[in-house]
């Protein structure tokens, strides 16, 4: 399905779609009592290749529970692969995926999925490979995860068995003590030595693949928080210098993080750690290499973040959130060791506070929900987490409500459709340049490094320095959409949808119907 805008403000040609796009915002400031608001207008001209590379993605963890269960999706549906089930025949699809399953509103009554927007790598053209601390190949892994059909494990199995993980970086003091048996395909060396190999891996990757982009992505096991410190990881100079002096406070996921950006290749994090220390942050910049994270936002954070923003916006106040997770696969015994608990803690417990910052009716300066975050690590349960969540809240004149939530998910089948869409979403962006109408061509820019548009899949979003931290997924997915739709010259879909509410407009638009009507109808006979 190809989306042809009918606008003197867009042109197409054979490498471009170029939209001239009139962006509207509002400044406001408070002035004692009083609030100034000020209407602001900027003339942009966004420009988006239509030319998508061959992709290539390399994962860090590439056996563990996502990574080999991302594998095998890709696999299934580029094969159309079908498999008995005891409920009937089930077929490979990616239910759960923003841009292959979501749709966006063009006009009345007409959706289009998000990948019909502008042009998108399909995902059977990706090509996969990466590390992990265990040998195992990814036939192997997928059994042991134990999320696929067996049925469908048979399927994949000759494919699978071809593919092993490059060996990874193993620092034992930044995950728990209980993944040692699994580190059995380790590289050694310094750090600056493991680094270097990083970036060899990748450069072979992408010569053997002829792959054009190379994005890479952590979803490997959640690290401890890494201590911020002066001299060491603070800025780019400073961490180069660090890696090279074997510093034990650098941990893996910077490591490969750093390669990453020195290959130019995006990285995206997708577990809780605090991986963009400020000195990679400041490498990213100044080698204008995107990142973006961090840890995937698939069930029971997203539902915190759609139904608080609900309660605040209804002027109802939250006072207490508490949720409960039981959880057995292999990330649910890496967490259960405290260091990389808190990590997880930290990524779930932040994500109301922008909701809460916004209504100061109903909270005063400072005053937050008690938020209780609670993981407990139950083997039996395997990738099938348990989630209950109570939420407690205040209503007029003193009352109370509470809603409590009980939530069972396959954990990896909730990931790895937003494993797909951070990259699919991370390439296309690196393909659109923005400037404002009256500069010359040459002056074009990229989105900011810090790819915060990717925050809707992010529990813990990554933003630029000093900019908003925005949790609420309603408005996360409207910026996604209104940006691809700025890509075409389209307005944002405000909802006020005034042709149904105004008489005069309301018969213009039945006038139009009827001619349009008549048209079709003379041109059929």
């Amino acid at each position: 399905m190809e989306i042809i805008v009918n606008s003197d403000c867009v042109e197409y040609t054979d490498n471009f779609i170029e939209a001239k796009y009139q962006y509207q915002y509002t400044s406001a400031e408070k002035e004692g009592n009083t609030i100034k608001v000020t209407p602001k207008c900027e003339n942009l001209v966004l420009k988006t290749s239509r030319r998508v590379p061959k992709l290539g993605v390399m994962l860090v963890g590439w056996g563990g529970n996502n990574g080999s269960t991302f594998t095998a999706a890709i696999i299934a549906n580029r094969l159309g692969m079908s498999w008995p089930t005891k409920k009937g025949i089930q077929s490979a699809n990616w239910y759960g995926s923003l841009t292959q399953a979501g749709t966006v509103r063009l006009g009345e009554d007409v959706f289009v999925p998000f990948s019909n927007l502008l042009p998108m790598v399909h995902p059977d053209d990706i090509v996969i490979d990466g590390w992990d601390i265990s040998s195992a190949n990814l036939a192997e892994s997928v059994e042991r995860a134990q999320v696929l059909e067996p049925a469908l494990q048979q399927q994949l199995k000759e494919q699978m068995q071809q593919m092993k993980p490059r060996p990874s970086i193993y620092i034992p003091e930044f995950i728990a003590a209980n993944q040692k048996t699994r580190a059995d395909n380790i590289l050694t060396g310094t750090l600056q030595q493991q680094t270097d190999q990083i970036k060899k891996d990748i450069a072979e990757f992408k010569e053997s693949s002829k792959v054009e982009t190379v994005i890479v992505l952590w979803t490997a096991n959640t690290e401890c928080f890494s201590n911020v410190l002066e001299g060491v990881n603070d800025t780019a100079e400073n961490l180069k210098s660090a890696i090279a002096s074997n510093n034990p406070e650098i941990p893996p996921s910077v490591l490969f993080a750093y390669a990453s950006i020195a290959m130019g290749c995006t990285y995206i994090n997708g577990s809780p750690q605090n991986t963009f220390v400020p000195g990679l942050i400041d490498y990213a910049e100044k080698e204008g290499v995107f990142i973006a994270g961090d840890d995937f936002k698939s069930g029971q954070t997203k539902i915190k973040s759609v139904l608080v923003d609900f309660l605040v916006g209804a002027g109802i106040k939250p006072v207490s959130i508490v949720s409960y997770n039981h959880l057995g696969n292999n990330d649910g015994l890496n967490l259960s060791a405290p260091k990389q608990f808190r990590s997880k803690e930290i990524s779930k417990s932040n994500v109301v506070d922008d909701m809460v910052s916004s209504n100061d009716v109903l909270y005063k300066p400072g005053e937050k929900p008690d938020h209780v975050v609670v993981i407990k690590y139950v083997p039996y349960v395997g990738d099938s987490k348990r989630a209950l969540d109570e939420y407690t809240s205040e209503i007029m004149m003193g009352g109370q409500n509470t809603i409590v939530i009980h939530n069972t998910c396959e954990d990896s089948l909730l990931a790895t459709p937003i494993i797909l869409d951070l990259i699919l979403l991370a390439e296309l962006f690196s393909r659109i340049k923005i400037k404002r109408e009256n500069w010359t061509d040459k002056e074009y820019t990229s989105f900011h490094s810090v790819l915060s548009l990717l925050s809707y899949l992010c529990k813990a979003p990554l933003v630029p320095h000093g900019t908003p931290i925005v949790n609420a997924l309603n408005r996360q997915r409207s910026c996604l959409e209104n940006v691809m739709k700025a890509c075409l010259g389209l307005p944002p879909d405000n909802c006020m949808t005034l042709e149904h509410k105004v008489p005069f407009m309301m018969a213009e638009r039945s006038t139009s119907s009827k001619s349009k009507k008549m048209r079709l109808e003379n041109g059929s006979k």
